[in-house]
């Protein structure tokens, strides 16, 4: 039986940064998809998770600076996917990575990735997975023991297994992502890639030499002490989902456990930012 899922089409003037602000705030409240369109994103959330006053606490939409109006329905899972094929073009990263969907046709840049994320999040079409593709391109992954936390489509971690490293665990905690995660690692015949249900519980004892984390502020906070111990000396940690603005308080959490910013990516007002430890 197919999901149930209410789906606000939300059109927003102007777009930006108003798209982006909305974006974040309804995935805190529990959103878990989003197709931008022409004229603003349309949001998916399960109706078992939506309630009555869903939107009581995003804040953007009483904005003075926009105009955002919305219309809601209800959708079956598979309604979904109609429309993400519907929305959904290939896209290129520096033009070395081409992420579309199967029937898309292969542009042959050097690295092709081919997503079908249904219900996940991930298409690179969203500033932070774009920025840590962009990451992984400048890093040495080959034989590198790597952990995508919040994997999403699973898309970085099939990257990274493109990019030589292995082996690589990919976690999401909700269940159409670990099955989504599952079919596009199959479909991009990735052999090194292990995906897990569950959240940073499954990191005890765990030891990476990258570790990929693109997930809200809130919980990057919370786990950032467990990502750290299972960091071994001189790995990397590369953090996103966060705005520009939100970098003094990632930075001072990560510094409690010595870890160095190197460097950071800046996309529209995202960021994601490269640790070392060492």
């Amino acid at each position: 039986m197919d999901n149930i899922y209410i789906e606000y089409n939300f059109t927003i003037s102007p777009k930006e940064p108003a798209t982006e602000i909305l974006i974040a705030e309804l995935g805190n409240a529990g959103f878990e998809s989003f197709v931008e369109t022409e004229n603003g994103v349309t949001a998916y959330i399960q109706k078992q998770e939506w309630k009555e006053t869903i939107l009581d606490t995003i804040f953007v939409l009483n904005s003075e600076e926009f105009s955002i109006a919305y219309q809601q329905t209800e959708v079956a899972q598979t309604n979904w996917n109609a429309e993400w094929e519907k929305n959904f073009t290939p896209i290129q990263v520096d033009d070395l990575v081409s992420i579309r969907a199967p029937f898309h046709e292969n542009p042959n840049l050097k690295y092709d990735i081919v997503i079908e994320p249904k219900m996940s999040f991930g298409t690179g079409h969203h500033e932070t997975t774009h920025m840590m593709v962009q990451h992984l391109l400048q890093l040495d992954l080959k034989n590198k023991k790597v952990l995508d936390m919040g994997c999403g489509t699973g898309i970085l971690a099939i990257f990274a297994e493109m990019k030589g490293a292995k082996p690589i665990d990919a976690i999401d905690i909700d269940n159409w992502c670990y099955e989504n995660s599952l079919e596009n690692v199959s479909r991009n015949n990735c052999k090194h890639i292990s995906v897990y249900e569950g959240d940073s519980g499954l990191l005890v004892g765990k030891k990476y030499q990258v570790i990929i984390a693109n997930i809200n502020r809130n919980i990057l906070l919370m786990d950032m002490k467990i990502y750290t111990n299972c960091l071994e000396e001189n790995g990397v940690l590369l953090l996103s989902g966060f705005y520009k603005e939100d970098i003094p308080i990632i930075d001072a959490e990560v510094a409690k456990y010595n870890l160095k910013l190197e460097t950071f990516i800046q996309r529209n007002n995202w960021v994601a930012l490269k640790y070392n430890k060492s």
